[in-house]
């Protein structure tokens, strides 16, 4: 949780259950693929063995706290894109540890979870997003008030239970989390 870094989602809908996400560590011009998350249902979370459950978080509270955005599209569209979302789970991978100061995508991929509370993102690298994007978080937070907060599936966020599942890595790398905006 002590390295976090801001992560840009670029994302396809293959269909009405799956969504396939690249992830690079900016939106400009040299920005860097950091890695790839894949977004199921939570029909289809639900149909996942217990093993592979444990590699999935879940979207609640990054969808309810205002730190999942979408910049550059309408408010509304935004809104009706995380009714969507919240119910929804992620496996993600990063390959590159850019914040880590690494030249090239070394050692192994390193599974990531997402937010799960308040107060475990940095509050001034959310600040310094918010004021790059011209967005408020807090403000997001309180227009999501009426999106339902679905429980989370059994065997998502495993790792809050202390069952972390990762690559052993001969680097060294340590996981990290991540800011998140699609």
């Amino acid at each position: 949780m002590q390295a976090q870094m801001e992560a840009h989602h670029y994302c396809s809908v293959l269909n009405e259950e799956l969504i396939q996400c690249v992830i690079y560590d900016g939106n400009v011009k040299n920005a860097r693929i950091m890695g790839v998350e894949y977004i199921v249902s939570e029909r289809l979370f639900k149909s996942l063995p217990a093993q592979e459950k444990a590699l999935w978080h879940s979207h609640v509270h990054e969808v309810k706290s205002g730190q999942l955005i979408a910049p550059g599209i309408p408010q509304a569209a935004e809104h009706e894109l995380m009714k969507k979302l919240v119910g929804t789970y992620g496996k993600t991978f990063h390959t590159w540890h850019t914040d880590m100061h690494k030249e090239l995508p070394t050692g192994v991929p390193q599974l990531m979870m997402g937010f799960t509370a308040d107060g475990q993102a940095h509050a001034d690298m959310v600040a310094q997003r918010d004021k790059r994007f011209g967005v408020d978080s807090a403000e997001k937070k309180k227009n999501r008030e009426d999106i339902p907060a679905p429980a989370i599936a059994e065997g998502a966020d495993s790792w809050q239970k202390g069952e972390a599942v990762q690559i052993a890595d001969p680097t060294g790398t340590e996981p990290h989390g991540a800011l998140r905006s699609r």
